[in-house]
């Protein structure tokens, strides 16, 4: 079979292969993407050879452009415009039990292909003029693709257990492409699981966020949790699956509900930290769950436990830890807009969300769209016509009180200074009283105002402090 191949760099490459004898392809998800339609700029060379030696001769072709050499790995790497081009010389490899970092050895073509994690990846194209987009497909990849499964070209056991973190990357190609695994990889990964104790919290999170990254993540974290990885790798949404019951009162089941919203919030956006409050927003029901008669099952304070569980979450995946914030203000906050769609309710209830959330409040808004997943189409009607009023009155408040990204007309710094205080605690008590004031409506949010109510309350709260 031969595929097109569109890139004229591959041609370029192609080229200085033939003027040096030396027999290259391209492999790996370049092929498998091409395969499926798609453009990518991070290419993948295989040479049966030297691929630094070759990705040297190559640079020559680029008016001698710096190669970036990874001599202990035997790779080379060219960057360019759009992407890069990676350059490994064909290998075969074995693995100590302890470790997932192989023992290379030079190999053949097919040697290369076999040490591949999944038939779809084992794929190469020559880029040789003589037998240009031939494909060499020795685990029937082609068929997988057309089939959407993900299979290994080995025993998935050896495959698994070789490099456990293989066992992440099925999930996650699976999740990605909306493919299956095959039933043999399916039934193997709950017995090597544990394997990926060998694997550093980076390379498993990188995976993981990946999963979360692709169209409908639950994909993958359905799959996670059906084959125990889940359980290993994300213990809290693990304990998230079960329904509650008691006598005829039922909840649905948290962990399939959010998974469900984290599709619908992937559906609205690419913001990998919003989609990651999805996955946060309900984290602490399990921790919360009582049963009221008359009611049934509650989840008291769910909102504000979960966003106290974000910054441990964060450490142990090893997650940037700026993003602690944003994610802690989303999960803390994902109740409240729907408790403002009464008509009673005031201004000043508006004011403090807006001022709480500051500029995450339409994140915030696309959340609680997202957290409609009743089956009910009368109900999903009914919420989403109840945010759109929730919408209109923050659009109101907003036009007429400027509160996104909120800040005091009055700093502590002038505060200290018309009060002749030090720093310390009661120039924050002042600043609260000011913003109180302008969230509850008594003042506007403008200077003079706030200044001009700053000194007609300092002495009482001064005196009050002091005492």
């Amino acid at each position: 079979m031969k595929i097109e191949l569109p890139q004229k760099i591959l041609q370029k490459i192609g080229a200085a292969a033939d003027a040096h004898n030396i027999e290259v392809y391209v492999v790996g998800g370049y092929v498998r993407d091409a395969l499926l339609g798609k453009i990518v700029n991070d290419i993948d060379i295989l040479v049966i050879g030297s691929g630094i030696e070759f990705a040297k001769i190559v640079s020559q072709q680029f008016g001698n452009r710096k190669v970036v050499l990874f001599e202990k790995f035997g790779t080379a790497m060219l960057p360019l415009e759009n992407g890069k081009v990676e350059f490994v010389g064909a290998r075969k490899e074995s693995y100590n039990r302890d470790s997932r970092n192989p023992v290379v050895e030079t190999g053949t073509l097919a040697d290369d292909l076999s040490r591949r994690d999944f038939t779809i990846n084992a794929l190469a194209a020559s880029i040789n003029a003589g037998t240009w987009g031939e494909v060499s497909d020795p685990f029937n990849g082609i068929d997988d693709l057309k089939a959407k499964i993900i299979r290994t070209p080995l025993d998935p056991k050896t495959t698994f257990d070789d490099d456990p973190l293989r066992i992440m990357r099925a999930v996650r190609f699976a999740s990605q492409l909306q493919f299956s695994l095959d039933e043999k990889t399916l039934e193997t990964i709950p017995a090597l699981k544990e394997r990926l104790a060998i694997i550093s919290q980076e390379r498993i999170t990188d995976e993981f966020m990946k999963i979360l990254s692709s169209p409908k993540p639950s994909v993958g974290l359905r799959l996670m949790f059906d084959t125990g990885i889940l359980q290993i790798v994300f213990p809290e949404a693990a304990e998230m699956a079960g329904v509650e019951q008691r006598q005829d009162h039922h909840h649905k089941d948290v962990f399939l509900h959010t998974c469900q919203v984290v599709d619908n919030i992937s559906a609205m956006t690419d913001n990998i930290y919003l989609r990651f409050s999805a996955l946060l927003h309900d984290i602490a029901k399990p921790k919360t769950k009582k049963f009221v008669e008359s009611i049934g099952w509650t989840f008291h304070g769910h909102e504000e436990i979960g966003a106290r569980m974000v910054k441990h979450i964060f450490k142990r995946l090893k997650l940037p830890l700026e993003h602690v914030p944003y994610v802690e203000k989303i999960v803390r906050l994902h109740q409240r807009p729907m408790q403002l769609v009464d008509e009673t309710v005031t201004d000043s209830a508006i004011r403090r969300i807006l001022f709480e959330a500051g500029d995450s409040i339409d994140d915030l808004m696309l959340l609680c769209r997202a957290d409609i997943t009743s089956k009910n189409p009368k109900l999903v009607k009914q919420y989403s016509e109840n945010y759109d009023v929730v919408l209109e009155k923050m659009k109101e408040v907003e036009a007429k009180d400027r509160l996104r990204a909120f800040q005091p007309p009055v700093k502590g710094e002038e505060i200290m200074k018309i009060c002749n205080l030090p720093p310390g605690k009661l120039v924050g008590i002042l600043k609260s009283k000011i913003q109180d004031a302008i969230l509850d409506g008594i003042i506007s949010n403008e200077y003079e105002p706030a200044l001009k109510y700053l000194h007609s309350i300092k002495d009482e709260v001064i005196a009050s402090y002091k005492e």
